[in-house]
């Protein structure tokens, strides 16, 4: 029975990955048109969602550091999506909104959603569950402290 258990199959992290990768290809058909990546998109979901926010709330809305967001907002930037202010209250602070031409960008990413749930073949409220599902493993995941996790790891050894 444990031997099951190291087969690559029975992974439930590699199933996760594989969907994920899987969402990241058929994305990145879905905005070939909008000019963006699928982490660019994530990026102006939270703007137009938000509209100004700090660089680290953007990040901890998508779990994202800084040293991964800067050269996200920086393409964004120079693609005209965004703009960057540093705080005048905290000169270590920078902002971020969306450009004029990054708000009118919401309305052609309208039918992504839409584009996406199509191709999952899943109906909505099979769509809500599962996303619920993953937003509260990613929760329980969030709360577990890998030290305990390794110790768990050694004692089955």
């Amino acid at each position: 029975m444990d031997e099951d258990f190291l087969r690559l199959d029975s992974q439930i992290c590699f199933s996760l990955h594989a969907a994920s990768r899987a969402f990241n290809g058929v994305y990145r058909g879905a905005l070939k048109e909008l000019g963006l990546t699928y982490p660019q998109y994530l990026v102006m979901l939270v703007l137009w969602e938000h509209g100004e926010l700090p660089v680290k709330g953007i990040g901890e809305r998508l779990r994202l550091d800084s040293g991964t967001l800067s050269p996200l907002l920086k393409r964004l930037e120079a693609a005209g999506y965004v703009e960057r202010r540093r705080s005048a209250e905290d000169e270590r602070s920078v902002t971020v909104r969306p450009t004029p031409e990054g708000a009118a960008l919401r309305e052609k990413a309208l039918g992504v959603p839409r584009g996406i749930a199509a191709a999952t073949g899943l109906d909505l409220a099979e769509i809500v569950e599962l996303r619920d599902r993953l937003n509260a493993l990613a929760t329980r995941l969030d709360a577990v402290d890998p030290d305990d996790v390794a110790r768990c790891v050694a004692v089955a050894e």
